[in-house]
């Protein structure tokens, strides 16, 4: 059985974020051949193209982490009904130099959960639109927009709301064999 390196990127830098705890429980409910390791992006500084010809070891570091990664899960929260500003400043990160995408052909899905009845449909949206222009294959179906309660997962990642549980653990399934389609086929050569 093949295996596979799964990064995840959580869209919000505080430390006690609901998305981060969806996080651990999408990790637990995921399926064993799936290895998983946090992606930090809250040491990077704001990006400009000014530094394109010395890039940050910070920002070498966190590309090379998703060029490591067989495939990306984002689970972020929406901040004023679009990703959060120091998510999309880790994406141009990860996307420059020009020529030099991490995401290119990196399998992906998104994910979150927000207090609002949409639970984050609106940032899932904006955030499709810059990975479809960012080249990573993204899993579309199932969709996942989780209103979060202040129940609903425990602080070690359990998830209390059983249909809940089961849908996150299908969407993981799917993750999985999402993951195994789009890397059993060789992208076309440039």
């Amino acid at each position: 059985m093949t295996r596979y390196k799964v990064g995840y990127i959580i869209g919000s830098l505080a430390k006690d974020s609901i998305n981060r705890r969806l996080a651990m429980a999408l990790v637990k409910l995921a399926p064993e051949r799936l290895e998983f390791s946090e992606i930090s992006f809250k040491d990077l500084p704001l990006y400009s193209y000014d530094y394109d010809d010395n890039y940050p070891e910070v920002a070498r570091q966190f590309k090379q982490a998703i060029e490591r990664s067989d495939a990306i899960l984002f689970v972020t929260p929406e901040y004023n009904r679009s990703i959060p500003g120091a998510l999309k400043n880790a994406i141009d990160w990860a996307t420059r130099p020009y020529g030099s995408n991490s995401f290119t052909h990196k399998p992906s899905a998104v994910i979150g959960t927000s207090p609002g009845a949409i639970g984050t449909a609106l940032a899932q949206e904006d955030l499709r639109a810059i990975l479809n222009y960012c080249n990573s294959p993204q899993m579309t179906a199932p969709e996942a927009y989780i209103q979060f309660k202040p129940d609903l997962v425990t602080g070690n990642g359990d998830i209390t709301v059983a249909s809940t549980k089961e849908f996150l653990r299908t969407f993981m399934l799917e993750f999985d064999a999402f993951i195994e389609r789009v890397l059993s086929v060789p992208p076309r050569e440039s």
